[in-house]
């Protein structure tokens, strides 16, 4: 069977640079258009944070999809199926799974509680300038290193995509990307970003949806099949067992359960994610939005699997690792195998358009935190008018996004993994266990809200710092050092407890009590509704 399957060449990729690169030029054509439509009613700070609260469930739910099905999630995970099989579809059951906790503990509270960010709701009972400063900090973190990684992604697949090899030529497509993102959000606000992602969720889904019909139809419909054939490709039969990238040591085994862990926890408090629950009108629209996305995210993490293994089947393993951009080059390489140059164009496209998405949400949410958390409640302790705090938000967002830029340039070519597993390890670490206790533990303080959010935002970064994600290894970010004294990969397994602990600790060994009357008002809140229209269109 591996002797039968074609070899595709990077020359007869270059040859569609111009197609790809007029596909993906027609996609912005496109959602440029709706952005400016979408912004002409961006009135009111709720307008440019919230979208005016004015998307359904089923709206928001497939832009929550689009703000989740990142390139890692499309490219990442086909290819660590193709090369890895069952410990790659580890990677989507994790990402999948983690929209249960999202949906029973988070998305319905949150809404009722909130306003525009995750601070509000961790300030609402607790003191306003510490524990907002903490939360904006810890947005900050997780959207800043989420941004580093998509930039620099964005640049490692110009190889492939567009045959543009050089450092200058991919530093050019970062400025590009950054720039159109800065775009989007300066002018459409969430509104705008909400269409964008919602149209890339869309040819997201449906182009994995033919693709994945195209591979079964190959073989019959048949996953056996389909099966079969990628191992006697890979002449590894254990391509369908468990433990061929983990489980080999206990180390392995460790490393396993503590990105498990960072995955499962860390989507349910991932800014981006967060702040989409307040562009709906209701709680029971904020419920039906995480229903809707469970489904369609689902779908496609399915769609994943029969692509992987077909990818593995039709290109060969040994192809996809040897291509530029490596185990991410599967889908592409695939999509020409099956339709030629047009179906490589559109796939090009809706990568391009995934990371565009992407880093326009996270933008947005970081100029929010900034601008509402830091601006208005602590500078201006509250005082600050809307229309002063939008021109603060757009502003953060030209910061932002050159920051990216100039992070993404910087970064590019580097082992970005760990920008991702520090992206999820710090939300699931800084803010989970805070948005855990001030929703459910009615003696939480300050002091643990604090504690918990510096302690779990530390503790990730400096055991990321000392892994062999940085130094240690072949394909650490600098390999020629080694100061990886820290064993996993991922911090997940230590920071996450840490954090739990940490907040505990300052609860119980804090001597200042909380304002009761505030403690039973939120629960009242979260769990009814009852007041909660009257606070976000206040």
């Amino acid at each position: 069977m591996s002797a039968m399957v074609p070899m595709v060449n990077v020359a007869a990729l270059k040859d569609t640079t111009l197609l790809n690169m007029g596909i993906f030029a027609l996609f912005v054509l496109v959602t440029m258009v709706i952005v400016f439509r979408a912004s002409r009613n961006n009135k009111t700070a709720a307008d440019y944070y919230a979208a005016g609260r004015s998307f359904t469930g089923s709206q928001n739910g497939t832009a929550i999809a689009g703000d989740y099905l990142s390139a890692a999630s499309f490219l990442g995970i086909t290819g660590a199926i193709a090369v890895n099989g069952y410990d790659g579809f580890l990677y989507s059951i994790g990402f999948l799974v983690a929209w249960l906790v999202a949906l029973l503990l988070v998305a319905e509270l949150l809404r009722n509680t909130g306003k525009f960010t995750m601070a509000d709701v961790l300030s609402f009972r607790l003191r306003q300038r510490p524990v907002r400063i903490a939360a904006a900090l810890s947005t900050l973190a997780v959207c800043f290193f989420y941004l580093l990684a998509q930039m620099a992604g964005a640049g490692s697949l110009i190889s492939l995509l567009l045959g543009i090899s050089d450092w200058g030529g991919q530093a050019l497509v970062i400025v590009v990307v950054g720039a159109l993102m800065i775009v989007y959000v300066l002018i459409g606000g969430m509104k705008g970003t909400t269409w964008v992602q919602i149209i890339k969720a869309v040819l997201l889904i449906c182009g994995a949806a033919v693709m994945t019909l195209w591979v079964l139809s190959i073989y019959g419909f048949n996953l056996s099949n389909l099966l079969g054939a990628a191992a006697d490709s890979a002449k590894n039969p254990n391509v369908l067992n468990p433990g061929l990238q983990y489980g080999k040591t206990e180390t392995s085994k460790l490393d396993f359960m503590s990105l498990g862990l960072a995955l499962v926890l860390g989507t349910a408090a991932l800014p981006h994610v967060l702040m989409r629950f307040y562009t709906v009108p209701t709680a029971k629209e904020a419920r039906k939005s995480v229903v809707w996305s469970i489904w369609l995210i689902g779908l496609f993490y399915l769609f994943t699997l029969v692509l992987g293994y077909g990818a593995a089947a039709l290109v060969g393993a040994d192809t996809i690792k040897s291509a530029p951009g490596g185990v991410n080059s599967a889908a592409p390489l695939l999509a020409f195998h099956l339709g030629g140059p047009l179906l490589l164009g559109f796939i090009s496209a809706v990568a391009f358009a995934t990371i565009l998405a992407v880093v326009a949400g996270l933008t947005i949410t970081a100029a929010a935190s900034f601008a509402h958390d830091i601006y208005a409640n602590v500078i201006s302790k509250g005082k600050a008018d809307a229309g002063t705090e939008v021109k603060v938000a757009r502003r953060t967002v030209v910061v932002i996004g050159v920051l990216a830029i100039l992070g993404g340039i910087f970064a590019n070519g580097q082992n970005v993994a760990f920008l991702v597993a520090l992206a999820f390890a710090v939300a699931a670490s800084a803010n989970l266990p805070t948005i855990v206790y001030s929703l459910f533990w009615k003696k939480f303080t300050t002091q643990g809200a604090t504690w918990s959010m510096y302690g779990g935002l530390a503790a990730a970064i400096i055991l990321i710092a000392l892994s062999p994600v940085v130094s240690g290894a072949k394909t650490s970010m600098i390999p020629g050092a080694n100061f990886a004294i820290f064993p996993l990969s991922n911090p997940g397994i230590v920071s996450i407890p840490l954090a739990f602990l940490l907040g505990w600790l300052g609860t119980v060994l804090d001597k200042r009590r909380e304002d009761t009357a505030k403690q039973a008002e939120m629960e009242v809140r979260s769990l009814t509704g009852i007041g909660a229209e009257k606070a976000v269109n206040h």
